[in-house]
């Protein structure tokens, strides 16, 4: 029988070996982790090589996500489909160990890390989709949910603020399957951290409510599994296992030094340590023996078959509970759920109600979530404004998992981060809202949503110039370009309540990606629509108002300024002029439409085309070319209220009549 720390060597020569052969990546981390990571997947892990996405997995998170080696070396060792050939390519184009992991790429990544702290933030998504998802589903002696979440971080994730935020709300809502590692090592690329990075940091996560064990030696075996069970029984509070580690551990030359964080060892320093390790085998090569002992697909096709044994029993007694978690699972909707949307946006548009988008997202949830028991709403302290707080909302609270909103508090990036845990854990449709402007404070998380292609629902609110008397620091610009300009993210900005009904329909269907909801403060006109007009909704731009011959000019418009575009075309054609107005609530969506469809709403031959949104002018410029003209900012705004900043800002219809006229003059 291999010892624990030839085990453990097994992860550091194939770290040390694969980001030789790169010549690049971070061997350091995998040392010096090493030792934990052994421990936690052999003795503690409940996981299945032979099926990944079992549902009731341990989920683990290498939030410092450099160290991905470590991970690869894991999942390769326990008989996951990484080969050693798969690890040979580390950082190669087209590998699946990527130079951080990157989820998708190989079976058992279960989220995308390298950002800092993104990791620990998905983590904590995780443990609060598995308490929420017990507390709604076991009964009894039947717990067909009932796994943990172990997450490694770093002093870089310490240091990242976005590590408060979520583990401030980990503690406030005791998530006791939530156990996080730190990897203590005192070493970043700048060197000693003591320089920049003097926390107490058990004393600040027995502030926020963890249950914290400090000074567990890192390289103990023995010290790190009793740590763990000691962590394992305290099941009212996330805890924090702090080891201290060597990084680069067993290198002659650079361990405990930065010259091994972000760099080969070197060919000769290689050599040395695996010397020193009593390592004496050619890189890339495991003995069969240290594979045998490693190899995880027995116990975890043991551990399966209990649970599903379980699950039989709990399907006998409690079949309509069984098929709505396999079904929420899967990811699938209700079956009904397409055609009672589109009975409550035909009554949308019956109804023609004149309001604020933001008001007409609250009244498409108090319909879509009754029919949506997987909705996981949320709001970053800001649920009176965001109304995301429908009247079928229940609070998740530590005492009472069992609801479906979560009070965020003012933390819009661990926000963004947790719900795409619970995207990826699955089981739930995670929205969370703030306003538009404090997306920047989000951005990396939402950008994470997009790499991923996470079902994230997103939600900004006060959308633009048009909330009015909080000015500049408040009032969005450049952000709405910003999200269309992410790949594999749709962005929807309705014009009044039919639209932003089907923007919502079109968030919660879509499976490949996330979907932001930009809605208004203010009121907005409702607009009369045909049969066909209201079907084309969807397609993410359509034909609103049109000429009675061909069009010589189209208006082309985004939610408050569509009515703006319609009143410039009233104007116009009062003249003499044949006008198109195009409402485009998502152009992402238009551009997925078919050749014919595009050409159709906005046909080549008609150059003169004027766009009109109280958002960054420069996105436009791809439909309108350079032939055509924008009414739009190219400023930040000002305090006042919303019609004086329209005037202003030369945002009003006139100003669309004026422009359009120019246009026409020239074409000639």
């Amino acid at each position: 029988m291999k010892t624990r720390r030839q085990l453990a060597n097994a992860i550091r020569a194939l770290s040390m070996d694969a980001v030789q052969k790169a010549k690049s990546g971070h061997p350091g981390a995998p040392m010096g982790m090493a030792d934990i990571a052994e421990v936690l997947w052999r003795d503690f892990l409940k996981h299945n090589p032979a099926n990944p996405d079992w549902a009731d997995r341990d989920r683990f998170v290498l939030s410092n996500g450099h160290g991905s080696m470590l991970l690869y070396s894991l999942l390769h060792l326990s008989g996951y489909e990484l080969s050693i050939d798969d690890l040979k390519d580390f950082r190669q184009l087209h590998s699946k160990a990527a130079g951080h992991p990157e989820h998708g790429y190989a079976p058992g990544i279960e989220t995308t890390t390298g950002p800092l702290g993104q990791g620990i933030a998905n983590a904590v998504g995780f443990a609060i989709a598995e308490k929420t998802l017990a507390a709604q589903f076991n009964r009894g002696t039947l717990q067909i949910v009932d796994h943990y979440t172990y997450a490694f971080m770093g002093d870089g994730c310490m240091m990242e603020g976005i590590s408060h935020e979520v583990c401030s709300l980990a503690g406030t809502l005791g998530l006791g399957k939530l156990i996080a590692f730190y990897d203590d090592n005192g070493i970043s690329i700048d060197g000693d951290v003591e320089g920049w990075f003097t926390d107490d940091t058990p004393k600040r996560f027995e502030s926020y409510g963890w249950h914290v064990i400090p000074a567990v030696d890192g390289h103990d075996s023995e010290a790190i599994r009793a740590a763990i069970i000691e962590a394992r029984a305290e099941t009212d509070k996330p805890s924090l296992i702090c080891c201290k580690t060597i990084i680069g551990f067993g290198s002659p030359n650079k361990e405990g030094k930065e010259d091994c964080h972000g760099a080969p060892l070197g060919a000769d320093e290689i050599s040395l340590t695996k010397e020193r390790l009593d390592w004496h085998h050619n890189a890339f090569v495991i003995p069969d023996e240290i594979y045998a002992a490693w190899n995880g697909k027995k116990k975890g096709i043991a551990s399966e078959s209990a649970w599903r044994s379980i699950f039989a029993v709990y399907k006998e007694s409690y079949p309509e509970l069984a098929e709505e978690y396999e079904r929420r699972m899967k990811g699938e909707l209700p079956a009904d759920f397409s055609e009672k949307a589109d009975d409550y946006i035909r009554d949308c548009q019956g109804k023609g109600e004149d309001i604020a988008s933001r008001k007409a997202s609250l009244n498409t949830l108090n319909t879509f979530g009754s029919l949506l028991p997987e909705l996981l709403g949320g709001s970053a302290d800001l649920a009176p404004s965001n109304l995301t707080f429908w009247d079928g909302c229940q609070s998740i609270r530590n005492e009472d998992a069992r609801g479906n909103y979560l009070n965020y508090g003012v933390r819009e990036f661990g926000m963004s981060a947790i719900m795409n845990g619970i995207a990826l854990h699955k089981g739930f449709i995670p929205y969370g809202a703030t306003f538009l402007i404090f997306m920047e404070y989000a951005r990396n998380a939402v950008r994470m949503a997009a790499l991923m292609k996470q079902r994230s629902v997103f939600v900004y609110t006060h959308d633009s110039i048009g909330l009015g008397e909080d000015g500049p620091t408040h009032q969005p610009v450049e952000q709405v370009a910003n999200l269309r300009h992410t790949p594999n993210m749709h962005t929807w900005r309705p014009c009044d309540t039919v639209e932003s009904a089907v923007a919502w329909k079109s968030a919660i269907e879509r499976t490949d990606g996330p979907t932001s909801l930009i809605f208004s403060r203010q009121n907005l006109q409702h607009q009369e629509r045909t049969d066909e007009q209201l079907s084309n909704i969807e397609k993410g731009a359509y034909i609103l108002r049109d000429s009675e011959g061909t069009p010589e000019l189209i208006l082309l418009a985004t939610g408050s300024e569509v009515e703006l575009a319609v009143s410039a075309a009233n104007q116009l054609e009062k003249s003499g002029r044949l006008v198109r107005v195009v409402s485009m609530p998502s152009p992402e969506v238009f551009e997925k439409q078919s050749e014919e469809y595009r050409q159709q709403v906005l046909p080549t031959e008609v150059t003169a085309r004027v766009a009109v949104e109280a958002l960054h002018t420069d996105f436009w410029y791809k439909y309108v070319g350079l032939t055509g003209d924008i009414v739009g900012m190219s400023s930040f705004g000002e305090s006042a209220p919303a019609a004086d900043l329209y005037k202003l800002f030369h945002i009003t219809a006139d100003e669309v009549v004026r422009k359009s006229l120019i246009l026409l003059l020239k074409n000639k």
